[in-house]
């Protein structure tokens, strides 16, 4: 087996999938977009689903080529930074703004996350981040490394379902109207999953170039899978 250490783009993988988490989660978030559809109607959904996917699908990456345990690392590394991140933009939006700087409305709407957002989403990405990544390792083995589709849409569908289960609701039920929580869980997770499909030639050669480049195909046969360990084993 390859020592983390010596493998030439785990870091790189691991420096994305934070970058785009913390993106998707302080930019997108809380906000929502409606796009008209003709006589389809309207569609609502949260901006965040545009990028927040691509993490799943770089777990996916991540679980695939480097196994579960390294993968492990990463969805901790990415939980620490978005605990980071938020509260680096409560310090920023506490700070008592400077006399003529009247940016500080805009500023609170922007970054100003509520605690139970701040919650919700570090919820959600933690539950659904370590299903996505246990789903796929356990179909790996079960399949022996066949049905590559399967298992990263099998475990996306998984992962995004309990994140989506579990933001919306603790975020903001009793906030926004219950019909448009439910609308936004349900067209967001949809969306969602959807992307790993349209996305996946491209996920495809990402992973057979780097299971070559690496010499790397993990088969998590004697994995320890429980979250709260960082060893790889």
């Amino acid at each position: 087996m390859n020592t983390t250490s010596s493998y030439k783009y785990y870091d790189l993988v691991m420096a994305a999938f934070v970058t785009l988490l913390i993106c998707s989660n302080v930019i997108g978030a809380a906000k929502l977009v409606t796009l008209p559809f003709g006589s389809l109607g309207n569609f609502t959904f949260g901006a965040g689903v545009l990028f927040f996917p691509i993490s799943y699908i770089f777990g996916d990456v991540l679980t695939e080529v480097y196994g579960y345990a390294r993968a492990r690392k990463v969805v901790w590394a990415g939980f620490a930074a978005l605990i980071f991140a938020s509260f680096m933009s409560w310090v920023v939006v506490a700070l008592p703004p400077a006399s003529g700087w009247n940016n500080q409305p805009a500023y609170e709407t922007v970054f100003g996350a509520t605690p139970r957002i701040v919650l919700a989403s570090l919820l959600a990405f933690w539950a659904g981040e370590f299903m996505n990544s246990l789903v796929l390792a356990k179909m790996k083995v079960w399949s022996q490394g066949r049905n590559l589709l399967s298992r990263f849409v099998g475990s996306t569908v998984v992962g995004e379902a309990v994140d989506s289960l579990l933001f919306y609701p603790i975020a903001f039920w009793g906030i926004w109207p219950d019909a448009l929580v439910i609308q936004v869980m349900i067209t967001n997770y949809l969306l969602k999953s959807g992307w790993e499909l349209v996305i996946f030639p491209v996920t495809k050669r990402i992973v057979l170039w780097l299971k070559r480049v690496e010499q790397e195909d993990f088969y998590d046969t004697d994995t320890n899978f429980n979250p709260f360990i960082l060893n790889e084993e």
